[in-house]
């Protein structure tokens, strides 16, 4: 091999595991399971390519390349699906999206002292209905 060659190899390793990095980083830093999920199926199918990519270049036109690339082609087709199939699954099972005026809510509540606001919504309601 080339120095080219092992320069490119060394590149696409270490952009692969940039990729993987960030998303175990956003696995443990957002909020709900959607985003969770958005974070590691995205950085799983380029870091997973990256990686793969790197070790074609590195085997050279070979057998082992082959595989490689059939082992790429499943990922690339099965990782994005699992994924959908996890977030159909939640929110089959009732599990909803946390959207961003909930969080700037949750945040203003925190800031104000107040419990999240849960507090206020159950004397609203109660009020409301009557003193139900």
């Amino acid at each position: 091999m080339g120095i080219v060659t092992d320069i490119a190899v060394w590149i696409l390793l270490g952009a692969g595991s940039f990729f993987y990095l960030v998303g175990a980083i956003g696995l443990v830093r957002m909020p709900d399971l959607f985003t969770r999920m958005h974070a590691t199926s995205v950085s799983e199918t380029l870091g997973a390519g990256l990686l793969i990519l790197a070790m074609m270049l590195a085997a050279g036109w070979s057998l082992n390349s082959a595989k490689l690339a059939v082992i790429l082609a499943i990922l690339f087709f099965t990782g994005p699906v699992a994924t959908h199939a996890l977030a159909q699954a939640a929110i089959a099972a009732g599990l909803k999206p946390q959207l961003a005026e909930d969080r700037t809510a949750q945040k203003q509540a925190k800031k104000n002292g107040r419990n999240g606001g849960k507090a206020e919504a159950k004397k609203a309601k109660g009020k409301e209905g009557g003193g139900k």
